[in-house]
């Protein structure tokens, strides 16, 4: 059981903008809170610190599990998944285009195509929600 701080927890929350660091759905769209993920696992050596924690989504977390690494579906390569606390989202994703505006994430990296297979970005459920947010003017983010 691990033990994370309120005041952390808040921090968090604030640093990401109230949206899931892996694929940008925000609180206010959400039926459930969004939680704070260890980049690094516990399971794994990860630690409760600032910079191994990061907001996600229930998705995306669940997904993620204890993953760290993942294979890039373009050139077969495993490489580490994305980390929110040592890149930036824009390097590595961007938001679909040409008719599915916004609604799926492309990966523009080893890294980025790697943690859309591993976190499953774009599945059914998320494409659909971010279909109904696109029409509402709320998706994508800026």
């Amino acid at each position: 059981m691990s033990f994370i701080s309120e005041t952390l927890r808040q921090k968090i929350r604030t640093r990401a903008g109230n949206r899931c660091e892996y694929c940008l759905s925000h609180q206010d769209y959400m039926m459930g809170r969004l939680q704070i993920d260890h980049i690094q696992p516990l399971a794994k050596g990860g630690s409760n610190t600032e910079d191994n924690l990061c907001l996600a989504c229930e998705l995306c977390n669940q997904y993620k599990w204890i993953q760290t690494v993942g294979v890039d579906p373009e050139s077969g390569e495993t490489v580490s998944l994305f980390n929110p606390r040592q890149q930036e989202w824009i390097n590595h994703f961007t938001w679909s285009t040409e008719g599915t505006e916004g609604t799926e994430i492309i990966g523009l990296t080893p890294c980025g195509r790697a943690t859309i297979s591993a976190l499953k970005l774009n599945n059914n459920l998320a494409v659909t929600v971010r279909k109904n947010w696109v029409t509402a003017g709320w998706h994508p983010p800026n």
